[in-house]
């Protein structure tokens, strides 16, 4: 069978998840989501109360929540926590938390990029030794948050060469992606949790300060773990960015069927219906690249080429489809706006599409090597 075949569940899940989100809109979607549908179980063991799948149906959940831009905290709690515990390996940690997010009952948050970025080694966030756990300090940026503050909440942070005092990433030391890097999981609220405004406000995104926070270490090999939450975190957003352009394709294309002008609808001049081809061809792409990070268990050259190519043909899409609303879409009146605000601000999500196309180059060694310059300007 194709991997890239959308199976008859893959079908019925999508419908399910399509219905919830129509009859449920808002946050008020999580609960039935997660009890009804068993959406965020999906990619848990079963051992741990989950379904035992795996990232393509994850993408197929995502992708219907990009279409509806809908803000449940599935993201950062079923994918990214889970994610990250399943990765560090602590069964007991596991055993405890991996239920409870599977149905729905505990929300999760990873915090993880700070001023810096996203990179691991963008990490200054330092943990010191306090008895038999840590105590964390420092400041995390862009934790996806839902509508209230996360019941688990799991931070990168130094345990090696001592970042800057305060987490200043200005004055912080620059250290390798592996050097001292872990995994914890907060054992007290942290000093403070502040959802930030956005430009994206379907997108709740919060800050986190800590400032000696007791915790305790989940894995010493956090940039391992980090590598892989991000070809997850990755897999899952091109997912939900190429079911949101699909959404956005389709909107246009009925206004310019109801659209009129000069006594015909705008959908049949020649110039819209190029524009609008090329929109179908960015998005039939996206689907493509998503389809296969997905059915790759989010590898990680496939991971980072859907989150590049899928930011990119969402961000095409949603300008387009403000252009041929007549650029109604710009004001907070119409949802044009929204989609092009979430793929902007999606786009920046997890690293940029340029990031991750320097990631894929030098994951297949397409960088070149010192003398290589010399070398091609003595060949002519």
């Amino acid at each position: 069978m194709n991997p890239l075949e959308p199976t008859p569940e893959h079908g019925e899940l999508r419908d399910a998840v399509r219905a919830v989100l129509a009859r449920h809109p808002g946050h008020a979607a999580w609960a039935p989501l997660t009890a009804r549908v068993g959406a965020a179980a999906l990619a848990f063991p079963e051992e741990y109360g989950g379904l035992g799948c795996g990232s393509a149906e994850v993408a197929v959940v995502m992708a219907e929540l990009g279409r509806a831009l809908s803000p449940v905290p599935y993201l950062g709690s079923a994918v990214l926590t889970a994610g990250a515990l399943l990765a560090a390996g602590d069964r007991e940690a596991c055993a405890e938390h991996l239920p409870g997010l599977a149905d729905g009952t505990v929300v999760g948050a990873l915090a993880w990029a700070e001023a810096g970025g996203w990179e691991a080694s963008d990490v200054t966030a330092r943990a010191e030794p306090e008895g038999r756990d840590w105590a964390l300090s420092g400041t995390k940026r862009y934790v996806l948050a839902g509508p209230a503050e996360p019941s688990l909440l799991l931070a990168f942070a130094r345990t090696g060469p001592a970042a800057a005092p305060g987490g200043d990433p200005a004055t912080a030391p620059r250290v390798g992606p592996g050097q001292g890097l872990g995994l914890f999981e907060l054992t007290a609220p942290p000093a403070a949790f502040t959802v930030r405004s956005t430009m994206d406000r379907t997108r709740p995104l919060a800050e986190l300060t800590l400032d000696r926070t007791p915790a305790r270490l989940l894995s010493p090999d956090g940039a391992a773990v980090l590598a892989r939450v991000r070809d997850l975190a990755c897999t899952a957003l091109a997912a939900e960015q190429a079911g949101a352009a699909a959404r956005a394709l389709e909107l246009t294309v009925r206004y310019a069927k109801e659209r009129v002008q000069f006594g015909r609808p705008i959908g049949s001049f020649q110039a819209v219906k190029h524009r609008l081809a090329d929109m179908y061809t960015a998005v039939e792409s996206a689907h493509s690249l998503a389809l296969a990070a997905a059915a790759a268990d989010a590898a990680p050259d496939l991971a980072a080429a859907a989150k590049s190519g899928c930011s990119e043909a969402f961000a095409y899409v949603a300008g387009e489809m403000i252009q041929l609303h007549g650029g109604i879409g710009i004001t907070w009146e119409h949802e044009a706006h929204e989609f092009f605000k979430r793929a902007h601000g999606s786009a920046r999500l997890f690293g940029s599409p340029a990031a991750h196309r320097e990631r894929l180059a030098h994951r297949l060694g397409f960088h070149a090597r010192p003398g290589d310059s010399e070398r091609v300007t003595a060949n002519g």
